[in-house]
């Protein structure tokens, strides 16, 4: 009996499924997918022994070269936008991994601070809600190299 798996509790980019699989959730036909490989256009993972395994993410941007192929878009026209959407991924990964750690940071030192400048120009720490006796110097800052 096999045993119910709900597709959010897959990984997206874990190269699970074979060749022949992801051609049929893809809609193509194999040699279509090698044919994609080749060209770098949708890459599939490799298991010990060579062969091809593809993630749901893969399998995803299948559909979309298919989608714009049929609407007239050239294969380069379409690798290079599978590439910036790629990025896109990547880059939102980056923004998630550093929220985290700006999260963290916040936890591991509970209280805002605020910055302010001393009369000869030095950063002076203030926790927040202090105030500071306003005056009206004006401080030139030069970054140092």
């Amino acid at each position: 009996m096999p045993i119910p798996v709900d597709p959010a509790d897959i990984d997206p980019d874990a190269p699970i499924f074979p060749i022949a699989a992801a051609a049929e959730l893809a809609a193509m036909h194999p040699q279509t997918l090698r044919q994609y490989d080749r060209m770098g256009l949708v890459v599939p993972g490799r298991t010990r022994g060579g062969s091809r395994r593809y993630s749901l993410r893969d399998i995803d941007q299948l559909r979309e070269v298919a989608r714009l192929s049929s609407e007239g878009v050239r294969l380069a026209v379409i690798e290079r936008i599978l590439h910036m959407e790629n990025e896109v991924q990547e880059l939102r990964g980056r923004v998630r991994e550093l929220e985290r750690e700006l999260r963290a940071e916040r936890e591991q030192r509970p209280g805002a601070r605020v910055f302010a400048t001393s009369a000869n120009g030095a950063v002076v720490t203030l926790r927040a809600g202090t105030r500071v006796r306003r005056q009206t110097d004006v401080v030139l800052w030069r970054p140092t190299d």
